[in-house]
């Protein structure tokens, strides 16, 4: 039995789930924009107490890597890698866009063969995305890719592709080939962490706890607030 607790943070969903092996028994999760820092410990503790369990129990603390939110990321990593130091439990780190790949699968019927492009919004025609196959291999890798009228062109040009997360509402008067599928699910979850993360565990395939930053993918930019 591994017992993993899984955060997600990478959007404005601030998310929480705690697995049995593959197998999720409790979750807490709220979409809302500047939460994470007020609410994530919060939701820990909460399920924790749910299930009868404190932090001690814990096997493993799986963190979803990014890309995403600059501060949001940072917020969910941050309490990772605190638990993992106090409690000397291993850190699992899951690729964003993979998780959320992944709850597409979980939560549709793939038989028609649909190649997955999670996409999460980095402001303007930007998005972070990659594209996996069913088997959640990268078919192109994880980039900021600013979307326009020639994206995905020849992978489009072959076969079918469903665009998901916040940044493919966005996408849509920019891909209009028939092979382009839009799908408004909601897949920013722990609870889509926290399969690919037992498959880590087993592997063994831990980060270090002291050195591990977020996938960030782009440099941070401040900016200072307009004068009225």
């Amino acid at each position: 039995m591994a017992l993993i607790l899984s955060i997600e943070t990478a959007t404005a969903c601030c998310s929480v789930a705690l697995s049995n092996n593959e197998q999720v028994i409790a979750f807490k999760e709220e979409t809302s924009p500047n939460i994470h820092a007020s609410s994530l410990t919060v939701f820990i503790e909460e399920i924790l107490q749910a299930s009868g369990l404190s932090v001690a129990d814990l096997d493993a603390i799986a963190v979803s890597m990014g890309p995403g939110s600059y501060t949001g990321l940072r917020i969910g990593v941050s309490t990772a890698k605190g638990l993992c130091y106090s409690l000397n439990k291993p850190l699992i780190a899951i690729n964003t866009l993979k998780a959320m790949a992944n709850g597409y699968l979980l939560n549709n019927d793939t038989s028609n063969g649909v190649l997955l492009c999670p996409m999460i919004d980095a402001r303007r025609m930007e998005v972070f995305t990659t594209i996996y196959n069913q088997q959640l291999n990268e078919v192109e890798a994880t980039n900021a890719a600013i979307i326009n009228e020639t994206s995905f062109t020849e992978l489009l040009g072959e076969q079918k592709i469903v665009f998901f997360g916040n940044g493919a509402e966005k996408c849509k008067s920019m891909l209009t080939s028939e092979n382009a599928l839009f799908d408004t699910g909601a897949y920013n979850s722990a609870r889509f962490v926290a399969p690919l993360a037992y498959v880590k565990y087993l592997q063994n395939s831990f980060e270090d706890v002291a050195y591990f930053e977020p996938f960030y993918l782009k440099d941070f930019v401040s900016t200072q607030p307009k004068k009225n």
